[in-house]
C-alpha cells in the first residue's frame, strides 16, 4: 500500500488560517489533497490536523482523517513529530497491514501535483538504496514572487 499523508495545523501564528486561505475559490489544503488522490499510485490519502474546518474538507474528498493531539499542533512541535505520529496512527486505526511507501504533503504547498507524486514513487521503487525523496526547486531570490509590498515603482 503507498499512503499519503498531508499534514496541516490550525494554529499558524506567521499567516493564521494559511491551510484554509482562499486560493482559486478553493481552501488552499483542497491542492495538495487533491494532488494525493489524483496520484494513480496512492492508494489512500490521510489528512493530519487538528483544525475542524480541515477536517470538513478531508471528508467531503473522501480522505481520512487523523486527529493530531494538542502537544503536536504547537508553534514549536516538529513536522517530524506529527509525521511519526501520523504514520502511527495510520498502521494502528486504518487496518493497514503494510506500507511500501508513505508520502509527506504539507496542506500550505498548492504547488504539488499529482505527477509529482508520482515521480518520487516511481523514483524510490527504482532506487531501493534510497530511503527518501524529496521535491525541490530552484529559487530566485530576486523574482516579483518574494515581492513583499507594492511601492511606486
Amino acid at each position: 500500500m503507498i499512503a499519503a499523508l498531508c499534514l496541516g495545523r490550525k494554529g499558524s501564528t506567521a499567516f493564521p488560517g494559511k491551510n484554509v486561505y482562499p486560493v482559486l475559490g478553493r481552501k488552499m489544503a483542497y491542492y495538495s489533497l487533491m494532488a494525493a488522490k489524483m496520484a494513480s499510485l496512492v492508494d489512500q490519502v490521510y489528512l493530519s490536523t487538528d483544525c475542524e474546518e480541515l477536517m470538513e474538507l478531508a471528508e467531503s474528498l473522501d480522505v481520512g482523517v487523523i486527529k493530531r493531539p494538542d502537544y503536536l499542533c504547537t508553534k514549536d512541535a516538529l513536522g517530524d513529530d506529527a509525521f511519526h505520529h501520523g504514520f502511527e496512527e495510520i498502521k494502528k486505526s486504518h487496518a493497514v497491514e503494510s506500507i511500501e511507501l508513505l508520502i509527506l504533503i504539507f496542506c500550505n504547498a498548492p504547488t504539488y501535483t499529482s505527477a509529482m507524486v508520482e515521480e518520487g514513487i516511481k523514483v524510490m521503487r527504482e532506487r531501493p538504496d534510497l530511503d527518501s525523496a524529496v521535491s525541490v526547486s530552484q529559487m530566485n531570490w530576486y523574482s516579483p514572487i518574494r515581492a513583499r509590498r507594492i511601492e511606486q515603482d
